[in-house]
């Protein structure tokens, strides 16, 4: 299978500037997503700046940027600054709090005055539906649901996320998105589970002119590295 052959739309997860940058100008990906710990990885200090130059290097595709506070009335202050930024922009609230009181009647005010949202760390089918009812009709939203954390616990993420596509269609402008990619090949579960989108970081990104190649041909290609692997080594067996 060929990418072009997938109906599925990528974005780039990531906090890296330099990284998102070059997947804009690649012009492959339609969108990107970042969050705290992506932040904490790539180094990131200030989180207003990094944001206006994010926004200020990609200008017309969504961008998905986290709210950091734990209590509801300070996530609510930071949606509305983080909103204000750019037409583009999707805020992204946690499904719950880190006391697992949940998210959804700030979920449902946001939504009412408007507010783009990505609401994230969703793993199960009822936190999908109450997200999408909270969503208020005509507003544009997207529905994150963590497939490869649902899958490193050893259960089937696909029956979740084709289910989470049919409860997304329910509310016109609400896109279902695969989160927490692990490898290529999820790619193309979430694109048979009739997702949305996907999101992939910059590493699985880098893999995707394999896609669809020849597997003699790579089994060819692993054994030169291995030889001129060793080679570089110097290394001796026989003495």
């Amino acid at each position: 299978m060929k990418f072009e052959d997938l109906r599925i739309t990528l974005y780039a997860d990531g906090a890296d500037i330099e990284g998102m940058k070059e997947e804009y100008r690649k012009g492959f990906v339609k969108g990107f997503t970042t969050n705290p710990t992506l932040m904490k990885k790539a180094g990131v200090k200030d989180y207003v700046s990094f944001a206006k130059e994010a926004l200020s290097e990609i200008p017309d595709l969504p961008l998905s940027l986290e709210v950091f506070a734990d209590d509801f009335e300070t996530m609510e202050k930071e949606a509305r600054v983080i909103s204000a930024l750019s037409d583009n922009v999707f805020v992204k609230i946690p499904i719950t709090n880190s006391r697992g009181e949940s998210s959804i009647p700030l979920i449902k005010k946001l939504s009412a005055d408007g507010i783009k949202l990505n609401v994230t760390a969703i793993l199960t089918l009822a936190q999908v539906r109450d997200t999408v009812a909270a969503f208020k009709e005509g507003t544009e939203n997207i529905v994150s649901v963590f497939a490869g954390r649902i899958m490193d616990t050893g259960v089937d993420a696909m029956p979740v996320m084709k289910e989470t596509s049919e409860i997304c269609k329910t509310k016109p402008g609400t896109l279902s998105l695969w989160a927490s990619c692990r490898e290529v090949y999820n790619i193309i579960q979430a694109d048979q589970c009739g997702t949305d989108i996907i999101t992939v970081t910059n590493p699985i990104l880098a893999k995707l002119p394999g896609l669809g190649k020849d597997l003699t041909q790579l089994s060819l290609e692993t054994v030169q590295m291995f030889v001129n692997d060793g080679k570089s080594l110097g290394f001796s067996i026989l003495g």
